[in-house]
């Protein structure tokens, strides 16, 4: 075993909580700050410590899939810019609500949930209550606590944070961070949902082999390694009749530079890639190294869960959209609406960014409203778009002008309320079949 694994090994075997630094760690296992340094950084890649302005970095438990509608103490102390006054141990967990304590103390017994964060200013008998009923205290105004607290916090393993913010303004803060992780629930990465497991093939390998793989796993396409397992190539079943015998080697047949992805590439990018080059799975790498594959299927039943997935978080699309009004007339889509502030640039006329955004995200919404299915949008070509003052009225047209089974083009048209165009634009996508 390397040094390298050694380090993580040593880090592993550490109690949640526990406080990590270059230096501890060299001197404890004999290495160099360098080795310890990089060990650390791997280890925080893979989420077994974290590392947090004026606290430093800690063991964390290691979660397969981090709860992206609750936030961490950690953070909420970078949310807020705040200060850990006791209770260390305790910064990894999950935090399922807040309240602000603007209450008497016999009314907060009421509301005091576990796992809860209690928004409060310096009082003493709050903050208490707060922890003795294993819920995290954030002071805001900038004070502090007494020790007795600091101890309780400690004995707990529940955080106490201080801030020199104002309590609305912590509330408007931590509120608006919970939004935004709720808007990045639909955004899937590869690692979400990549097979750890998968077939693949040496370039020693024989065909013999190949053939007996794909009779149990039924894949068409499988990734070809070396023996250090970096990804060199990739075989599919059309190659099957191109090769003499059952004894030649797949590093003979293969097709060199294949196309891959990363763990941290987005599920959308790798359909878009699928739909392009018509590839049915792609293998996943890691500095070069196999770490899995992603296939056709399992891009669909991706993209199928990010449609169903609730948004409670609202993003520019979302509030934008809301102003307009949608019907259908004579097989072309009507959309009916009105410039707002939110669209403005800074001379006061709608955005040429918004606008185009108005238009392709139009036509994206009637092309998988009709066609039941994923769009992926190969190219936008704008032609003219002309300045609309705030509150102006707009109609949009959206109109198909070619389709094929999983290719379509459509035009978007713009008008004002003189019925004079201001904007034209012609989006073709492609289109993965649920």
């Amino acid at each position: 075993m390397s040094k390298h694994e050694d380090i993580i090994k040593y880090i592993l075997s550490l109690e949640v909580g526990t406080k990590i630094s270059v230096r501890s760690v060299a001197s404890e296992l004999g290495v160099s700050d360098g080795t310890a340094y990089r060990a650390i950084k791997d280890s925080d890649t893979l989420g077994i410590v974290t590392t947090i302005p004026r606290v430093g970095t800690i063991r964390v438990e290691k979660v397969e899939k981090k709860n992206i509608e609750a936030l961490t103490y950690g953070e909420v102390i970078n949310v807020v810019d705040g200060s850990l006054l006791g209770g260390k141990n305790g910064i990894h967990k999950i935090l399922h609500s807040f309240i602000i304590g603007a209450m008497t103390i016999e009314a907060m017994k009421g509301y005091i949930r576990k796992d809860c964060l209690v928004i409060i200013g310096n009082r003493e008998e709050a903050q208490k209550l707060a922890l003795l009923n294993d819920a995290g205290v954030l002071i805001t105004g900038g004070f502090e606590c007494s020790n007795e607290i600091k101890n309780l916090a400690n004995e707990k393993c529940l955080p106490i944070i201080s801030t020199s913010y104002d309590t609305f303004t912590v509330a408007s803060m931590i509120n608006r961070a919970i939004s935004e992780n709720l808007i990045k629930k639909d955004i899937v990465l590869v690692e979400d949902i990549m097979e750890d497991n998968s077939c693949y093939l040496e370039i020693t390998d024989t065909v013999e082999k190949w053939k007996k793989i794909m009779q149990e796993v039924k894949h068409e396409r499988y990734p070809v390694v070396d023996s250090d397992k970096r990804v060199v190539g990739i075989v599919s079943l059309k190659d099957l009749s191109n090769h003499q015998t059952d004894i030649e080697q797949i590093g003979k047949i293969m097709h060199k530079d294949p196309i891959t992805v990363t763990p941290k590439t987005t599920v959308a990018y790798a359909a878009h890639i699928m739909g392009w080059e018509g590839i049915e799975l792609f293998p996943v790498v890691k500095g070069k190294k196999l770490a899995g594959v992603i296939t056709r299927r399992d891009v669909i039943k991706a993209l199928q869960y990010m449609a169903r997935q609730p948004q409670a978080g609202e993003t520019l699309e979302d509030s934008i959209l809301k102003e307009f009004e949608f019907k259908i007339e004579d097989n072309v889509a009507h959309f009916i609406g009105k410039i707002t502030p939110e669209m403005l640039d800074p001379i006061g006329t709608a955005s040429w960014s918004t606008l185009n955004m108005l238009l392709s995200t139009m036509a994206i919404v009637i092309l998988r409203q009709k066609n039941n299915a994923n769009i992926l949008v190969d190219s936008i070509n704008t032609y003219f778009m002309k300045p609309v003052q705030v509150d102006s009225e707009i109609d949009i047209y959206v109109n198909t002008i070619d389709e094929g089974i999983n290719y379509c083009k459509v035009e978007v048209d713009m008008f004002d309320v003189s019925k004079d165009i201001v904007g034209k634009c012609i989006l073709s996508a492609r289109m993965i079949r649920r």
